[in-house]
């Protein structure tokens, strides 16, 4: 009976470690590999057969290949621990040669009277990707922002200086009538200064203006985009680096919306924007609460809300909030927002404020639906 308990026991214990999905390596004292399971072999891309019986460092590139023996030998002879019982990211090296980032936790064990080793292996390449498309996603988002603040600094200036630039050819014109009626011998040479000053004062007019049709100019590229997935990557985004700020966050997010036609980059760029402004204004009170909602308005619009707990906004600065150069941020360059604007119009949708409920602020994206019905993200 005791017999076929143990027996059973061990066929249970084979069992789950060959079904395991994350690789599990047996070595002996020496690094021997002597059990090698099914998940190691879609690891490394070594069967079984290949494997047990020789050396672990098979599975190492270099460095670690050239120290593992010595790391082994060290430990045995000092019982120094570098990994064993504790675990770290180490680095795999398949069968056609590739590497690949993995988790590697090492426990000791004896085994019919000697000393062995188990590897549990966790293959951490899906997370490195997601970390690298962040990461990308996270640089485009910021080059693009770059571009955008500098296109909405430069119509701004433009519209800025076209005022004075008006003034001044108006006082010029005004000095030439009144030259024609002056008879001095230093007349002419004046009135050819006043002619250059004339011509220059078109020309910069005129370069402002081609900057300007530039940048109005300028098209976006559209696609069909689901907008939760949408909103999930700007989450993503804008959390990097805000761990820190101590923000109780909810995310109210409606299934099965319509699909909506936009640029991608931008829109994220504008979610990106509208929740770190949130994170930010809630950094000076107690009660720090993010949420952000999507829903269905309406037969023809999608929004998504952007809800703060901050100390809210004061009427002067709210009526003039989408306006550029207007911040309440100490260092702040008051254009995050007349750019989001401008984004959002761009795509014939519109952005607005209101006061939270709960206090703070509300900011709401309304984006229009694509005309084709059967765009519906399932």
């Amino acid at each position: 009976m005791m017999a076929a308990k143990i027996q059973d026991k061990n066929t249970l214990f084979e069992t789950l470690i060959t079904a395991a999905v994350d690789g599990i390596i047996v070595i002996d004292e020496k690094g021997t590999i002597e059990f090698y399971n099914d998940a190691c072999r879609n690891l490394f891309g070594y069967g079984a057969d290949e494997a047990i019986g020789r050396n672990i460092k098979m599975l190492m590139p270099s460095p670690y290949r050239q120290k593992h023996d010595t790391y082994l030998h060290n430990y045995q002879k000092t019982g120094e621990k570098k990994i064993i019982g504790i675990g770290r990211e180490v680095v795999g090296q398949r069968k056609d040669g590739a590497t690949f980032p993995m988790y590697l936790s090492v426990g000791e064990g004896t085994l019919g009277g000697r000393t062995v080793f188990v590897g549990i292996i966790h293959d951490l390449t899906p997370q490195h990707r997601s970390r690298q498309r962040l990461a990308e996603l996270q640089e485009e988002l910021l080059h693009v922002s770059r571009l955008g603040e500098m296109t909405q600094m430069v119509a701004a200036l433009a519209h800025e200086l076209n005022q004075p630039l008006a003034a001044i050819a108006n006082y010029v014109k005004a000095a030439e009538r009144m030259l024609d009626s002056v008879d001095d011998p230093q007349t002419p040479k004046i009135k050819q200064l006043v002619d250059k000053a004339a011509t220059q004062t078109a020309r910069t007019s005129q370069i402002i203006r081609r900057l300007c049709d530039f940048i109005e100019k300028r098209k976006s590229v559209r696609t069909t985009e689901d907008i939760n997935a949408v909103l999930d990557e700007a989450m993503a985004l804008a959390f990097v680096g805000a761990a820190d700020a101590n923000v109780t966050f909810q995310s109210r997010l409606a299934p099965g919306l319509p699909a909506v036609s936009m640029d991608k980059v931008q829109i994220q760029q504008v979610l990106v924007n509208l929740i770190r402004n949130a994170v930010e204004a809630m950094q000076e009170v107690k009660t720090r609460r993010l949420t952000i909602t999507t829903r269905l308005a309406g037969p023809n619009f999608v929004e998504v809300s952007v809800s703060d707990t901050g100390p809210g906004l004061a009427p002067e600065v709210a009526n003039r909030l989408f306006q550029p150069f207007v911040t309440t941020k100490e260092k702040g360059m008051g254009i995050g927002l007349a750019i989001c604007q401008s984004i959002v119009e761009a795509h014939n949708g519109h952005l607005r404020a209101a006061p939270n409920e709960q206090g703070g602020m509300v900011f709401t994206v309304a984006l229009p639906l694509t005309s084709d019905e059967s765009s519906h993200v399932r």
